[in-house]
């Protein structure tokens, strides 16, 4: 059984920082100079779905800008409660392919655990906003019924860890875990999906550094940036020091009506990320996920803009534009709209 627990007089500073993240709108605003508009529809908003913003993120918003492109990824508006055509709770169908609590198969060869279900921010785009987590974490006894599955699966090599946010967790539990899942011999590599070490850096703490180390699965870091100012001096510090670690650190974007729409922003994205040691990986279409449709951009527009992308940059720094459907056995590359100079 996997235990572990941290004092609190022990708590390291990343939870301190999350302890410290705005949940309250009209605070958040008051911190950025902003109205309180249409802010009724707003917390209403927040009833479906809470507010959560790291004040590290939060600093690197533009105070006053009600458009600011980070604010508007967490931002909760009134329009999230209308109802939109194809737009679902469960847009990926994943409680159907879910043969334990916590586990998601739709892989060939690859498994998926959601390991928490809390995160260090709440993205309104965000495709899991509504699945019902407590009824995949059983905590320690449900953690073994996960890796008893994996161990009877020959046919599995990757494990990758999820949520929520896997590095909600704290070092010594997944330390354990990961010590665990490194004794399936089947198994060859760990996955990791990940923001904190974009809004919140201090996560990548020397204890998590060194389980990272240990571990003698390859280990692959898939960190998740929309935008190059979320790329602070502090991220590419905390990007470096993963990557110095021994993992592959890739990141995966989504394509967001009004934050990152434009071949200039995505440009400038893959480039901070190279620099900081994390190479583009995909940029995802928006997944369907009820109260998200105002994020939504079109298929051909993703496609010209990722087209421009492509005439202006090295092939290694254009993410694979992708979308995601239910029941498909991967997922889905879309061709780019080829632009001529």
């Amino acid at each position: 059984m996997i235990t572990g627990t941290r004092s609190v007089s022990e708590s390291p500073l990343w939870r301190r920082r999350l302890r410290q993240a705005f949940t309250s709108l009209p605070e958040l605003l008051e911190f950025l100079d902003l109205e309180a508009r249409d802010l009724p529809r707003a917390l209403r908003a927040t009833e479906d779905f809470r507010l959560r913003v790291p004040r590290e993120l939060a600093e690197r918003m533009e105070k006053g800008d009600p458009r600011d492109p980070i604010l508007l990824q967490v931002l909760p508006r009134g329009v999230e409660r209308e109802a939109a055509e194809g737009f679902t709770t469960d847009p990926l169908r994943e409680e159907r392919s879910s043969p334990v609590p916590g586990l998601i198969r739709k892989y060939r060869g690859r498994a998926l655990w959601i390991v928490s279900g809390a995160c260090a921010v709440h993205c309104r785009y965000c495709f899991r906003r509504h699945f019902p987590y407590p009824e995949h974490q059983r905590w320690s006894e449900g953690w073994d019924e996960v890796l008893e599955h994996l161990e009877a699966d020959g046919s599995l090599r990757e494990v990758i860890l999820s949520g929520g946010d896997p590095l909600s967790v704290a070092d010594g539990r997944l330390a354990a875990l990961v010590e665990r899942l490194g004794r399936i011999v089947h198994l060859k590599t760990l996955r990791i999906h990940t923001r904190w070490p974009v809004v919140v850096p201090s996560r990548v703490t020397d204890d998590l550094l060194r389980w990272v180390r240990a571990t003698r699965l390859r280990t692959v870091f898939v960190v998740h940036a929309n935008h190059p100012r979320e790329i602070d001096e502090s991220a590419e510090e905390a990007l470096g020091d993963l990557r110095s670690a021994g993992p592959l650190v890739l990141n995966q974007s989504v394509l967001l009506r009004g934050v990152n729409d434009a071949p200039e922003i995505l440009e400038e994205l893959s480039r901070r990320l190279f620099d900081a040691g994390a190479l583009p990986y995909y940029l995802h279409l928006l997944d369907p996920v009820a109260g998200a449709a105002h994020f939504r951009v079109p298929a051909t527009e993703a496609r010209r803009i990722v087209g421009e992308m492509a005439a202006r940059l090295p092939g290694y720094l254009v993410p694979r534009l992708v979308r995601e459907a239910p029941g498909e056995e991967a997922k889905r590359v879309l061709g780019v709209r080829s632009v001529s100079r």
